[in-house]
């Protein structure tokens, strides 16, 4: 597996216009469909969860958590994920299980 695709400022605003959104107690999902074979992955950390350093640590806890599960998912979307407040002192297998969650409540899992 390479590396996870991220994507520019005028996409995260046409996935914030045209996506649809879900959430759970931890993060907040948008996506939209994307015509590549890929996913494209955006993450998104308030200023207030914290100082630059936890909020880098719930970045890598979100990106980790979706590319352990990247196979599992269904190609061909732009997700952005968006941390809530009091992500900060959850665990890894909390936020994996968020992020799979949502995945899953948003049919974008493969049979």
């Amino acid at each position: 597996m390479g590396k996870i695709e991220s994507f520019s400022n005028r996409t995260f605003q046409k996935v914030y216009k045209k996506g649809k959104s879900y959430g759970n107690k931890l993060l907040i999902m948008y996506y939209v469909e994307n015509n590549l074979n890929c996913n494209r992955l955006g993450i998104t950390v308030s200023k207030k969860n914290g100082n630059s350093v936890v909020r880098h640590r719930v970045k890598r806890l979100i990106k980790e958590s979706y590319r352990i599960n990247a196979k599992k998912f269904i190609a061909g979307y732009d997700i952005i994920f968006i941390a809530r407040v009091g992500i900060e002192s959850s665990s890894f297998s909390q936020v994996e299980s968020a992020v799979k969650h949502l995945m899953k409540k948003n049919n974008l899992v493969k049979k």
